[in-house]
């Protein structure tokens, strides 16, 4: 047992040395290359991976056939996969750029659409964003770029392999955004939540679950995550969407927008109806760029799993 431990320990550290090899490697090169390189990573995997190739067609077919051919369809998937190539790859070596340095590669658009005023007890106020797999959605950890001394955060969902769990997060911590693994930290990300002056984002673009509200997207059911909507209320937090927009090879924009009211005439409104807002505004996001998007996920599975009656939108909970 001991001998297998040890033999174990020794792949894990051998696949950590390569991959740390690998990723100071990429954050030598200049953004362009490694987006290119990217790209044609993702091309790569199309024909190489036919699972999600299929998932990502049939997704497309499903939800766009009355606006794209079925050869159109085919080419935004490709397209789709290169985006995905290069959002990933890119997001090593954007994580080693420097914030002053980040304006070639990163604009903000929408800073008018956060109201900042005092609340009237005299607090700062706090703010959840629904974000999604858009663009290079690593970016997002920039979000304090909206509010400049608000602390951030973020959920993650960590690795099995401990090794490249550990190098993940070293990447995504040098942003200054709090990340809070959402299988073992919930306490300590509503402990964040309920301070003045914060930043939350969540993503809320994939399947819930049995845990989800089986609500429509595209028209098709699907289970979708109440969280966003739960705890805007729970918290008294403004709840805002937010889109990482590709502008160009390894150019990208984060836009804010107006804010989703979670109250109406003081009172809360039903987590359904914000959730239903929040995904009609995800569709907007894809319609604009549907290649924009992760569409290898299999957004629509088992919706009949997903409660088909909403949760109390209580906000006195903890």
């Amino acid at each position: 047992m001991f001998a297998k431990s040890a033999s174990s320990n020794a792949v894990n550290s051998l696949f950590s040395l390569a991959a740390r090899t690998f990723v100071a490697i990429v954050q030598c090169l200049p953004l362009y290359g490694v987006a290119l390189v990217g790209r044609a990573g993702g091309f790569l995997f199309y024909y190489l991976d036919a699972r999600h190739r299929r998932v990502a067609v049939n997704n497309l077919l499903a939800c766009l056939s009355n606006s794209y051919s079925k050869k159109e369809i085919l080419s935004l998937a490709r397209e789709n996969f290169c985006r995905i190539g290069e959002a990933y790859l890119s997001a090593l070596k954007t994580a080693a750029i420097p914030e002053e340095k980040m304006g070639p590669v990163l604009s903000i658009k929408g800073e008018e659409n956060l109201n900042l005023a005092v609340r009237p007890d005299g607090s700062l106020p706090s703010f959840l964003f629904t974000i999604g797999h858009f663009g290079n959605f690593e970016l997002y950890a920039k979000a304090g770029v909206f509010a400049r001394g608000y602390e951030i955060s973020t959920t993650y969902r960590g690795f099995n392999q401990k090794w490249l769990d550990r190098l993940i997060l070293s990447l995504r911590n040098r942003s200054g955004c709090n990340f809070f693994e959402r299988r073992r930290e919930g306490g300590k990300l509503r402990s964040f939540m309920k301070q003045p002056g914060t930043i939350t984002g969540l993503l809320a673009d994939q399947s819930a679950g049995r845990s989800g509200l089986r609500l429509p997207f595209f028209g098709r059911p699907c289970s979708v995550t109440p969280a966003p909507a739960i705890f805007a209320l729970r918290y008294n937090l403004n709840l805002h969407g937010c889109l990482c927009r590709r502008l160009g090879l390894g150019r990208w924009e984060i836009e804010l927008y107006p804010e989703i009211p979670s109250r109406l005439n003081g009172l809360a409104r039903p987590v359904e109806d914000i959730m239903s807002d929040i995904n009609a505004q995800y569709e907007l996001f894809i319609l604009e760029d549907p290649a924009n998007w992760f569409w290898v996920h299999n957004r629509w599975k088992n919706p009949d799993h997903a409660k088909k009656r909403g949760f109390s939108s209580d906000a006195s909970g903890t």
